[in-house]
């Protein structure tokens, strides 16, 4: 189960970078609100994947669970709770506010995911 698979890890790597420049140097109403949250379930799939040898169904349900779960909490302003609210690093990271659309993007992310995959399955 455990393992450390190299071209999963350089994936997650890769969408890490480009996460965190979107975050520095994107100020926009589309690729940081919505393209951003689909790379963000691509990164937790590709950063798993890295080190644990699951299904891809599995992996990608988790996934998807973990970032509904991070969702809900933003509705019941978790951050404001734990009193990080002035903390820039667990507003980012967590999120303040709920989102339909993010959910939605978590979704499209996880389908994107599901459609690589099996497209690897079967060319290989």
């Amino acid at each position: 189960m455990l393992t450390f698979n190299k071209n999963y890890f350089a994936l997650a790597l890769l969408v890490f970078i480009i996460e965190v420049g979107i975050a520095l140097y994107v100020d926009d109403t589309f690729i940081r609100p919505y393209f951003g949250d689909v790379l963000v379930v691509i990164l937790l799939y590709c950063f798993v994947k890295s080190f644990l040898k699951l299904p891809v169904a599995t992996v990608a349900l988790f996934v998807l669970l973990f970032t509904f779960t991070i969702e809900f909490l933003q509705y019941l302003n978790i951050v404001e709770k734990l009193g990080l609210q002035n903390s820039k690093l667990a507003r980012t990271v967590i999120g303040t506010s709920f989102s339909w659309e993010d959910v939605v993007c978590y979704v499209v992310g996880i389908t994107i995911v599901l459609a690589v995959e099996k497209y690897k399955s079967t060319t290989t």
